[in-house]
């Protein structure tokens, strides 16, 4: 099999570089060009088949944020706006696109009333959304309240902030997305 990882920032780059180094099969890392916040500790461990639920993880959260590499950050600054506003939600890092950790998305999910927000900096098709909803259709979710956040038109030249508010991935997209949900 193969394995996926989108890390968001150096020290989860460097755990899951020295894990991929013992990985039989082709393993694939995607990483973003630019520089990134650092949102994890030098000893926090990921393992590969793992994800990282990074905000809420209450009986309170009202939606769940899934992202990966870049667009976790987007959507740590969109929980923030949110709770300003005091609408709680759950925010999971989906560091290892494949093999997917169904469990914690479905934990969500069951959490959330099935309300997920998947944003990825990826084409719409073949992504982190079409992988989330295949996990959560094995764990027998049917009634989902989804919006997925994609690339959906051929990218331009930009600064990064002005390509990911174009692809209609940036915080206040995520904002709007989890609103959408919540009617």
């Amino acid at each position: 099999g193969s394995t996926v990882l989108y890390p968001c920032d150096g020290n989860q780059t460097a755990k899951l570089v020295a894990q991929m180094a013992d990985r039989d099969g082709i393993t694939y890392m995607r990483t973003t060009r630019e520089k990134t916040p650092v949102v994890y500790d030098k000893g926090e461990s990921f393992p590969i088949g793992g994800s990282k639920v990074v905000r809420g993880g209450s009986n309170k959260d009202r939606a769940t944020i899934v992202a990966a590499g870049i667009t976790l950050h987007e959507a740590l600054k969109a929980v923030d706006v949110l709770a300003n506003e005091d609408i709680p939600v759950r925010v999971i890092d989906l560091y290892t696109v494949k093999p997917i950790d169904a469990e914690t998305l479905a934990d969500a999910a069951r959490a959330t009333g099935g309300r997920i927000v998947v944003v990825e900096d990826h084409w719409v098709e073949g992504g982190i959304g079409d992988a989330v909803l295949a996990a959560l259709a094995e764990k027998g979710f049917r009634d989902l309240h989804y919006r997925h956040l994609a690339v959906r038109k051929m990218p331009g030249s930009g600064k990064p902030a002005e390509m990911l508010d174009d692809a209609g991935i940036s915080t206040v997209h995520i904002v709007r997305a989890v609103k959408a949900l919540l009617g």
